[in-house]
C-alpha cells in the first residue's frame, strides 16, 4: 500500500548502529591488550628487583600493562635503558644518585639533596617523590650497653680516644657502594661534627664489625647501611643519631622518563613513596634472602597491605 512504512527499518538501523559500536569497543579493548607494557628496569641486586616489582605492581593497579626487566647491571646501564626507552622507570636512592650525577655537590640534608638532584638529572628524566620513611644511610652504632652519647653531635670530645670499626666490604644496602674510610667516614665526621677520629679498623663485613663491638675491640662501628638490614635487625646495637647528615640523605625514589606516565600513574608511585619504610624493605629483603620468597609475591602482598 502506498504511503505505508516498514517499521522494521528503524529497528534494523538501530541494530546496525549498536553492532558497529560493539565492534568498535571490542577493537579498542583488543588494542589496549596489545599496547606496549610499561617496563620497569632493575639492576642486579635483590633490592633493585624488589622495588621494580613494587612499582610495576602499583602501576598495574591503574589499569596499565607492566613488566619488570631485571639484570640491567649498575646505575650507568640503568640510566642508559631509560635513555633508550627500553625501561620507563628504575628505582634508586637519593644521595647515591646525586653522588653519581654530581660528585661536586655538597648537599647532605633531604631537602638539599632533593633540590640538587632535580638540577643534576639528565635531560628527559624526572623523579617521583622520595620515600621519606626510608633512611638507607650508613649507620654509626655502639653496643646496646654502651654509655656513649646517643647522637653524633655530642661525640666530638670523645672521638680522639675511640677506636672505630668501618665495614668496607659489600654494602648492607646492595644499591650502595662500599665505604671508603677516609672519604666517606673520617673526613665527614671531622668536618661536620668536629669528631677527630685517630684510630680506625677496617672490617670486610658489617657482621665482623658488630662482633668486634661485642668483644670490646672497638667502641663504635660504621655499618654500610641501616641497622635494620642486619640479619636480625641489630637487636644488640644502638644507632647514634646523625642530625646534621654526616652521611648524605638516602631515600628510595623512582627515576622516570618524562611523559612516559600519566598523572594518575605518577600519583600512584607517589602513594607508594608515602607508605614505604626502611623496616618494610628490610623485612622483605630478609624474606628474599632467608626464605627465597618471590619478589613479585612480596610486592603484591605489600601493596595489598597498604591498600595500594
Amino acid at each position: 500500500m502506498f504511503g505505508s512504512t516498514d517499521s522494521r527499518a528503524p529497528r534494523r538501523a538501530l541494530l546496525s548502529t549498536a553492532l558497529a559500536v560493539t565492534v568498535a569497543l571490542a577493537t579498542l579493548a583488543c588494542g589496549s591488550d596489545d599496547a606496549p607494557a610499561l617496563t620497569i628496569g632493575a639492576g642486579d641486586s635483590t633490592q633493585s628487583t624488589l622495588l621494580a616489582e613494587i612499582y610495576a605492581g602499583a602501576l598495574a593497579r591503574t589499569g596499565a600493562r607492566t613488566a619488570v626487566r631485571a639484570g640491567l647491571g649498575a646505575r650507568p646501564a640503568q640510566l642508559a635503558a631509560l635513555d633508550a626507552d627500553t625501561a620507563i622507570a628504575v628505582a634508586d636512592v637519593t644521595g647515591d644518585l646525586l653522588t653519581a650525577l654530581d660528585s661536586t655537590s655538597r648537599a647532605r640534608t633531604p631537602d638539599d639533596v632533593n633540590k640538587a638532584l632535580n638540577g643534576a638529572l639528565p635531560e628527559g628524566l624526572t623523579v617521583g617523590d622520595p620515600a621519606d620513611g626510608t633512611d638507607l644511610r650508613p649507620a654509626v652504632v655502639a653496643a646496646a650497653t654502651t654509655e656513649l652519647p646517643s647522637s653524633l653531635k655530642d661525640l666530638a670530645p670523645l672521638c680522639p680516644g675511640l677506636t672505630i670499626g668501618i665495614a668496607t666490604g659489600p654494602a648492607l644496602d646492595p644499591m650502595h657502594a662500599p665505604l671508603d674510610p677516609e672519604r666517606d667516614v673520617i673526613a665527614p665526621l671531622r668536618s661536620v661534627y668536629g669528631c677527630a677520629v685517630t684510630r680506625t679498623v677496617p672490617f670486610s663485613t658489617s657482621e665482623e664489625a658488630r662482633k668486634a663491638l661485642s668483644t670490646g675491640e672497638i667502641q663504635l662501628a660504621v655499618l654500610s647501611g641501616p641497622v635494620a638490614y642486619l640479619s636480625d635487625g641489630g637487636a644488640d646495637l644502638t644507632a647514634l643519631a646523625d642530625p646534621a647528615y654526616v652521611f648524605r640523605a638516602a631515600m628510595v625514589l623512582p627515576i622516570v622518563r618524562k611523559s612516559a606516565l600519566t598523572d594518575v600513574q605518577l600519583r600512584k608511585l607517589n602513594y607508594v613513596a608515602g607508605e614505604l619504610t626502611t623496616t618494610d624493605l628490610a623485612d622483605m629483603l630478609r624474606q628474599l634472602r632467608d626464605n627465597h620468597a618471590d619478589p613479585a609475591d612480596l610486592a603484591r602482598t605489600w601493596l595489598d597491605a597498604h591498600a595500594l
